[in-house]
């Protein structure tokens, strides 16, 4: 890890404590000494507590001040709380926003690599195209829709063309112009972090891609893009049928693509679970986000995987 990492706590009501203390207990000193962490000291303090773990913490004002190697530098955000695993929604939701914009500011700087966001509720954003990876987007005032969510592991990645939308509006919200963008935006981070042009299998958006009938958005959007796209040099097949391309098929290509979110996410999460991190491509900086929600259920049971926060802090070795 050559620059310093940034980790957001997320959401308090969470298992963001747990997971992060049990990364944290992983890691050598080299790479504890890049890593801080925005959160509220005395939050983290109470939650270590009530887990009982012990570990060593250092409140710092930036990432340039002095520190101790082996403690866990808490950046402060300001919070007001009673209980450190019930913080009520409102004060949650505008610690979450003050983190986020904070962590923003800090990655526009050349010394860190990017931010890893633990899990956080998307309510609390209180953000009308609701998730984190759409907020980050506007806050680094990308207007063309050419941020992209990657979900990713070493065995394969997967997009969606839209996010959290509902079925009912997915239709209304593809178009030759959205495709493209968001097919170009993975092509070329590909080549940039990887010197390789990825094989991108693009799903079709209707159930046996509609069996092409002439009205279906897989003759009228989808096939002219793939078409264009291939004469431009991508490595681009489809539109696949989404029902099969997750047997065996999707092990021929570095990218699946799917038309909206639960279409890919469903079966890339039932194959691997927590083996996987949520990547956002087209920003100014590199953001990871652990491939889980907050799992309130697991709250204080220290049963909580910490697999995908770790392969999140893993991704920024190299940068």
């Amino acid at each position: 890890m050559k620059k310093k990492l940034i980790i957001l706590s997320g959401d308090p009501n969470s298992i963001n404590s747990e997971i992060i203390y049990k990364c944290w207990s992983k890691l050598d000193n080299s790479r504890k000494k890049k890593i801080y962490l925005v959160s509220n000291y005395d939050l983290i303090k109470e939650q270590f507590k009530k887990l009982n773990y012990k570990i060593s913490l250092q409140k710092v004002k930036n990432v340039n001040e002095n520190t101790e190697g082996h403690k866990l530098k808490i950046l402060n955000i300001d919070l007001n709380f009673k209980n450190p695993f019930k913080v009520p929604n409102s004060s949650s939701s505008m610690f979450v926003k003050k983190c986020i914009n904070f962590a923003h500011k800090i990655c526009l700087t050349e010394s860190v690599a990017g931010m890893i966001n633990c899990p956080i509720r998307k309510e609390l954003l209180n953000y009308k195209k609701l998730g984190v990876t759409e907020y980050l987007a506007s806050k680094c005032k990308i207007k063309n829709n050419s941020e992209v969510m990657l979900i990713k592991n070493k065995k394969l990645s997967v997009s969606p063309i839209t996010t959290h939308l509902d079925l009912k509006n997915v239709s209304r919200n593809i178009n030759e112009k959205i495709i493209l963008t968001k097919l170009k935006t993975i092509n070329s981070w590909f080549l940039k972090y990887y010197q390789r042009k990825p094989k991108i299998a693009v799903l079709g958006l209707n159930p046996h891609n509609a069996e092409l009938h002439k009205d279906s958005e897989e003759i009228k959007i989808i096939i002219p893009i793939i078409k264009k796209l291939k004469k431009n040099g991508f490595s681009i097949s489809g539109p696949l049928v989404a029902d099969t391309i997750f047997i065996s098929e999707y092990k021929k290509f570095d990218v699946i693509v799917g038309m909206y979110h639960d279409q890919i996410l469903a079966p890339f999460k039932a194959m691997y679970k927590f083996d996987a991190i949520n990547l956002t491509l087209g920003l100014k900086y590199h953001r990871a986000s652990p491939d889980h929600g907050v799992a309130e259920n697991l709250i204080l049971k220290k049963k909580a995987n910490p697999l995908s926060l770790m392969n999140c802090i893993q991704f920024f070795n190299n940068f």
